[in-house]
């Protein structure tokens, strides 16, 4: 999740939890995540909670779901 999305939902970075973990951007970019925050996700009718590591980038997307994510909570029917 960009960070730019992260402050329009009103949390603060203070919440975040500490993690070393770096994210690879589509163009091979490494950047380190500034923390992972656990918050609630609505897809259709599922409400489900839901970890997001917060990167300051800028990004054209809100968040971006894995692949294990999608899967598990059975988002589309079959790949």
């Amino acid at each position: 999740m960009p960070i730019s999305v992260f402050s329009k939902l009103n949390r603060k970075e203070s919440k975040l939890m500490k993690t070393n973990m770096g994210l690879s951007g589509f163009s091979g970019e490494l950047s380190e995540a500034k923390g992972v925050i656990s918050m609630e996700l609505t897809v259709g009718s599922k409400t489900l909670p839901t970890a997001f590591f917060v990167v300051d980038v800028k990004g054209r997307y809100n968040i971006l779901l894995g692949r294990d994510w999608i899967h598990a909570n059975c988002c589309i029917p079959s790949t």
